[in-house]
């Protein structure tokens, strides 16, 4: 099956390319570093953990000991920002390996650069090619292999298995679309599965679809959500008040975080709804598109709905009163706009992506509105709603009124904040599981830096 599969990616291998040519004219970024989606890095040799140069330059930049690195892979934004309580903890346990955090997309990386500040070497993942793939651990020589949530990559794990590196899945997600689609490919998808050495797994729900794919039970571990390992540090509090105050104390704030087209329209509509109640007149809307590329066309649709528009990257200041909308065109300050904003609605849920996180959210505090189409974090959002931490709307025409229920009464956004702050606090543990995990793998790939500093 594995040859089959190969051949199949050969004669994929010009879509492959035009593809990436493609996503290069809405974001240039796809088009540089491109010898890293086919392996062709520097090795990652001599250079001691800690110092790590070029992680947001070209291949040409050097990083960490490669015979002690240990290999986080992240596809995008979402991914990375779910790894970061793990880097941390590695970073603590493991002070004498270094770090590299793969991704898929141009954003992922960004969002690499904005939360680890060169910490941590970060590369393009090979695409899943053979020759690809040998030519990355030739260069990087991992002695752990982390996948963020469920990307499956057959040449990967098998290449990692027969290399002795171990390869942990964590944060494992898995929905019934996605277990129908591997279904299709049965043996194949059971042959890939055996290969990973453990699965730290969200939910009763998703072990089940995750042994139901093959998946060796003994492999499996019912750990939680490590996206619940959120904290609203006092420094962030601090920036949501000073970029509060910078909005205007005396105006609603409405975040619309992470929308996506054909969401926009939806919230822009939802907006002129509100204004025409005199509570709302002066309402601020934050509206943050989930892709980088497509900032200029949401502040160019603001502008069409004859909308007072103001971008968040010409206004790290006091903003205009008269703004009735600030485009969120920055990178890295979601979880700051939830802090500040009165109340959010969750992107990616009124058209049929899946949605987006609303753990960010709820962890600051803010109370969260979201479509129908959760699939992606069903068992967040049903937590959400049985908690009280947020509303469900089965279409866009009813998000004005859920939005004008929190922000026009105070006591049902404060109980709603505070349900969702207590969600978040209570479901926190998966951290520590994924780490004992961790350590498991870590001595069993050997050598004599495998034990952690703080075992705790």
């Amino acid at each position: 099956m594995l040859a089959v599969y190969n051949w199949f990616l050969r004669l994929l291998f010009p879509y492959v390319l035009l593809r990436l040519m493609w996503r290069g004219l809405r974001n240039p970024d796809y088009w540089r570093r491109i010898p890293e989606r086919f392996g062709f890095i520097e090795p990652l040799t001599n250079i001691p953990p800690g110092a790590v140069a070029g992680a947001h330059n070209t291949s040409a930049g050097r990083a960490p000991a490669a015979s002690r690195l240990i290999w986080i892979h992240a596809v995008s934004v979402g991914e990375v920002r779910a790894a970061v309580p793990l880097v941390r903890e590695l970073e603590e346990r493991y002070p004498g390996h270094a770090l590299l955090i793969t991704t898929m997309t141009p954003t992922g990386s960004a969002q690499v650069r904005e939360l680890f500040n060169g910490r941590v070497a970060h590369r393009y993942a090979p695409y899943d090619y053979l020759a690809a793939v040998t030519r990355f651990l030739d260069r990087t020589r991992p002695v752990l292999a982390i996948v963020m949530e469920t990307e499956l990559w057959p040449n990967i794990f098998h290449a990692c298995r027969a290399r002795s590196i171990p390869i942990f899945v964590t944060n494992v997600r898995m929905s019934e679309s996605s277990m129908h689609k591997y279904r299709r490919f049965a043996r194949f998808a059971r042959a890939t599965l055996a290969q990973v050495n453990r699965f730290a797994v969200q939910s009763e729900a998703d072990a089940r679809r995750l042994l139901a794919l093959g998946a060796p039970p003994r492999n499996v571990e019912i750990t939680g959500s490590i996206k619940f390992e959120l904290s609203a540090g006092a420094s962030l509090r601090e920036a949501a008040e000073v970029l509060r105050l910078a909005w205007g104390l005396d105006r609603p704030v409405w975040l619309a975080a992470s929308t996506h087209e054909g969401e926009e329209e939806i919230v822009l509509t939802t907006l002129a709804e509100l204004k025409k109640q005199a509570r709302f007149a002066n309402m601020l809307l934050v509206l943050v598109p989930r892709h980088p590329e497509r900032f200029s066309a949401v502040a160019r649709l603001c502008r069409r709905h004859d909308l007072r528009v103001a971008l968040r990257s010409e206004t790290p200041g006091a903003l205009d009163p008269a703004a009735e909308v600030l485009v969120g065109d920055t990178m890295g300050e979601l979880q700051l706009f939830y802090g500040a904003a009165d109340c959010a609605f969750i992107g990616g849920s009124l058209v049929p992506t899946g949605g987006h996180n609303l753990l960010e959210a709820a962890a600051v505090g803010k109370p969260v509105v979201f479509g129908p189409h959760m699939f992606n974090f069903q068992e967040i959002s049903q937590m959400a709603l049985e908690r009280g931490a947020g509303v469900q709307v089965p279409e866009g025409a009813r998000l004005a009124p859920a939005v004008a229920d929190f922000l026009g009464n105070a006591n049902r956004r404060d109980r709603a904040g505070q349900a969702g702050q207590k969600m978040v606090e209570e479901n926190r543990g998966a951290l520590a599981a994924n780490m004992r995990i961790l350590e498991q793998l870590m001595g069993s790939s050997g050598g004599p830096d495998a034990a952690p500093r703080n075992p705790g």
